[in-house]
This record gives structure tokens, sequence and C-alpha cells, in this order.
């Protein structure tokens, strides 16, 4: 074996077999406790142009170099802020995908965002909360161009593991690992 070849390069290269091989999930939650061998978040921005496409937990064990990289992606765009994003949040939308059984990657609309930004988007909107958890880490704000805001609403809510709001006028879906609610139309 090369001793270049790193940990992360290896497991990468055996999970993206897996991904590959793996039945749909039929019930999220159950990856959301463990179950299941991998896990993988697909995403793009149309904002910065960037991709992320990393298998991040692979037999019980979050990737730390994989959840850095998410982390970066997810920051807030207009001040490159980022923080360590709750990788439930992750979980929530990697379950959520899996459940809809697309290959097409999430386009984040926004992940973490900083005091400064919600302020300004909240004087712009009343849609978005004073206390959102986009400020804590704890946020995605996502969309697929293959499915339609009701169908990405009604995968994360079969995860019964966070927030979900559905946004129909504006084309996505907020997905957040705080307690258990919906709302929108």
């Amino acid at each position: 074996m090369n001793m270049t070849t790193t940990r992360r390069g290896l497991l990468g290269v055996f999970a993206a077999t897996m991904v590959t091989a793996a039945p749909t999930m039929s019930n999220a939650f159950g990856i959301l406790r463990g179950a299941g061998d991998i896990r993988r978040i697909r995403m793009y921005s149309g904002r910065t142009g960037e991709t992320v496409d990393t298998v991040y937990w692979i037999e019980g064990e979050y990737i730390p170099e994989a959840l850095k990289e998410i982390n970066h992606f997810m920051r807030d765009w207009r001040n490159n802020q980022a923080v360590v994003m709750d990788p439930r949040t992750v979980d929530i939308a990697a379950a959520s995908h899996r459940l809809m059984d697309v290959n097409e990657p999430y386009m984040l609309l926004s992940g973490y965002r900083s005091p400064a930004t919600n302020a300004m988007l909240r004087s712009r909107s009343k849609g978005v909360a004073k206390n959102s958890l986009h400020m804590k880490g704890m946020a995605a704000d996502l969309r697929l161009k293959s499915r339609s805001v009701p169908q990405i609403f009604a995968a994360a809510s079969a995860c019964h593991a966070g927030g979900v709001g559905k946004y129909s006028r504006s084309n996505f879906v907020h997905m957040d690992c705080g307690p258990v609610r919906t709302w929108g139309g």
C-alpha cells in the first residue's frame, strides 16, 4: 500500500462503492440512530459555485475531515464566516435525500447565518426568525430540481428528527435539528 494514501481517501473509495450498492432506506429514523454503514451528503451552492460530495460517517463514526469540509461549504457566504455545523442537520438532509432516491445534489440556499446576515434578511422578510437556528449552525435551506417542495418536505418530515419548513413560493425546504415540528405552505 502507498504510504501517502490517507485514511479518508481509502474510506472514500470504499464508501463510493458501498453508496451505489446500498439499498434505499425505508425509514430515515434508522439512519439517524446509527443504522447503516455510511452517510454521504452531496450539495452545491449557486452563490459560490462550490460543491461538496463527501462521505462524512462510516461505521458509526463521523469523519472529522469531512465535517470540516461541510462546515466550510455551509458557511455564511456573505461574510465568509463559518461555524461548526451540527452534524444532526447534515444527518437529516442525508436521510431525506436517501428516502427520495435521487442522485442529484441538493442546492444549498442557506446554511450558517451570522447574526448580522440574519438581521439583514429579517429586515427584508417576515419569514426569517429572530432567533433562527441558522445562527447556531443547526439549519439548512435546500432545494432539488428533480423533486417538488412537497416531496422534499415529506421526506424530511418522515425523519421525525427536527424542524421542517415548507416554503413553496420560494421553492425550498428548511431542515433543522431543533425540536420536531413542521410549518409552511
